[in-house]
């Protein structure tokens, strides 16, 4: 299993970055995968706790009956407008993709299914610090960080 915590021990710059954009907004987009194998969006939020991250889902609700069934999972942060001023800003956006694990109830989802992240995947997509440029930089557990640069 992989967690947050094996994120942050590999590459902790590029973690805290996707932290902080995870952590900007309190609704996330998470995708999941319905009976018949087609996908489900669904609002939801996340908190980063003891090393992993974890959410929840109401009871009953069905992207926690999607989860328990095929515990495949894509976490989308807020997808923000560029910051207007002297020079507009994007702080981009980050996806974690990865299985799930039924996890028990906490404080921070008390009654509510609960389940915590086995990570295969992280993402950060932004721009150069001369905005010319989009960045994808990509963690994953067997390759570590990469990047790559695009006009």
């Amino acid at each position: 299993m992989t967690t947050w915590g094996d994120v942050e021990k590999a590459e902790p710059e590029f973690a805290r970055r996707v932290r902080a954009l995870f952590d900007a907004h309190r609704h996330k987009t998470i995708a999941t995968l319905r009976a018949d194998g087609s996908p489900r969006i669904s609002g939801i939020e996340t908190v980063f706790e003891d090393g992993e991250l974890v959410f929840g889902s109401m009871p009953n609700a069905r992207k926690g009956a999607d989860l328990r069934r095929d515990p495949r999972f894509a976490l989308h942060s807020a997808t923000v407008d560029p910051i207007e001023g002297e020079e507009a800003r994007w702080p981009g956006e980050a996806k974690i993709s990865g299985r799930v694990l039924v996890a028990e109830p906490s404080d921070a989802f008390p009654v509510s299914d609960r389940f915590r992240a086995d990570i295969a995947e992280v993402v950060h997509t932004h721009l150069n610090d001369e905005a010319t440029l989009l960045v994808v930089e990509w963690w994953t557990p067997g390759h570590g960080l990469r990047r790559v640069e695009r006009e």
